[in-house]
């Protein structure tokens, strides 16, 4: 311990046992003009200092007391308030240990310097700061947003400058060409990234059908939609819930009365926005029908018709468009920052490097789809667009779990896994 600190200790229990002395003789003394008097006295005690009070009494005595009269110690700025007429009270001050225990241990040559600080705190100047990861824009943008409301008037324009240019494939059907709907027809939407984009990722906002129907027609087109965000197979896909728990439902418009075309448009806008490179659209139909009983539109599934003359009409698609935008993003960088894990280029470098993967992390599964459990976006993009090994996205999150919960007020959130 601080031989100056038992010094003080020790001048503090003596200066105690002197005050217990004159206080026992005054009560003494209180107790036996008590018996002359005719009223019986009142005795005021004070009242109980709180523990603050005697904490800053404490550190006031310990280092603010180089004049003749000490000064007042202050937590906030970590320094003393000298009496008017004194030019300096103050001594030497600890390091601070600050919240979170920030500061790990004092300097050697300076005790009133911190010399190196907990995960989560750079140490500045002496002083354990909270430590904010770099900005992520060298490895992925995620500062463009639309507002709603431009993104529903760029929508109703059908502006090019939101469209995400994508590739169409189906082996059911072809765009503009009119199809018996009977059977369940799928297609799709890619980007091929890795192939033709591999400096960017891609942001849907929206998605947009033009389907066409004969005249007279009782079909319903109705769409399932699976949602790919960045590779892999279509079991990595997870699935639109259109009209459910808040979620967007389809919006019509209607194009051209004779030929009874519909624009379908889904607008996921910046609630329900998110990463795409693949769209896959199940289009099955059903049979609309009035019941005469409740005058209500009823529905039910087309039976197989083996009488051509019987076909209950046939349907097309003219354009099949995905709204959004496309981010840039720089796969060597994060390959470069995942390899100062086990390399760190420098003292204090690879908590940076951790520290900037959970910012991504947190970043990418923002933009994971509705549902009680987030999906593990971020594995995906490390699966699919990094290109990493399934142990090697394994490694990687354990390593910023394991850091995460060292960090003051870690929020550690569950994920569900989408990427094999």
């Amino acid at each position: 311990m601080d031989a100056g600190l038992q010094h003080r200790y020790q001048q503090l229990g003596a200066s105690l046992k002197m005050l217990f002395k004159k206080m026992h003789r005054i009560v003494s003394r209180l107790f036996n003009l008590c018996k002359r008097c005719h009223r019986q006295p009142r005795f005021r005690l004070p009242k109980e200092r709180s523990l603050s009070f005697w904490w800053n009494r404490i550190q006031s005595f310990l280092y603010c007391g180089e004049s003749t009269f000490p000064g007042t110690f202050l937590e906030q700025s970590h320094s003393c308030s000298c009496p008017y007429d004194q030019s300096s009270c103050q001594g030497p001050i600890p390091c601070a240990l600050g919240e979170g225990s920030a500061c790990a241990h004092c300097a050697r040559d300076n005790s009133t310097r911190c010399g190196g600080c907990n995960p989560g705190y750079v140490l500045v100047q002496g002083l354990c700061r909270p430590e904010v990861a770099e900005s992520l824009e060298n490895f992925l943008g995620l500062e463009t947003d639309l507002q709603d409301l431009e993104l529903k008037y760029l929508l109703q324009k059908w502006d090019s400058r939101i469209e995400v240019h994508s590739i169409f494939i189906s082996n059911d059907m072809r765009l503009g060409s009119w199809f018996d709907p009977s059977w369940r027809k799928r297609m799709l939407l890619t980007l091929k990234s890795n192939k033709y984009k591999p400096g960017l990722v891609h942001v849907m906002l929206a998605l947009s059908l033009q389907i066409c129907l004969t005249k007279n027609s009782t079909l319903e087109p109705v769409m399932a939609i699976y949602v790919n965000p960045f590779g892999g197979s279509h079991s990595e896909s997870w699935f639109m819930p259109v009209n459910e728990a808040h979620f967007p439902d389809w919006e019509r418009t209607n194009v051209d009365a004779a030929a009874q075309c519909q624009n379908w448009t889904i607008t996921l806008g910046n609630r329900w926005k998110t990463f795409f490179e693949t769209v896959h659209v199940y289009l099955r139909s059903r049979i609309k029908s009035l019941d005469d009983s409740s005058n209500e539109t009823i529905y039910y599934e087309p039976l197989e018709m083996t009488d051509p003359s019987k076909n209950l009409g046939y349907m097309k698609i003219n354009t099949l468009q995905v709204f959004g935008y496309s981010l840039p993003f720089d796969p060597d960088a994060i390959r470069d920052l995942i390899l100062q894990l086990d390399y760190p280029y420098t003292q204090g470098s690879q908590d940076s490097a951790l520290l900037q993967l959970i910012e991504l992390r947190d970043r990418v599964n923002q933009l994971s789809p509705p549902g009680k459990v987030r999906l593990d976006l971020f594995s995906c993009l490390l699966r699919h667009r990094l290109k990493l090994a399934n142990n090697e996205v394994g490694r990687i999150q354990s390593s910023l779990r394991a850091f995460n919960s060292k960090l003051p007020n870690a929020v550690e959130y569950e994920t569900g896994k989408l990427c094999s």
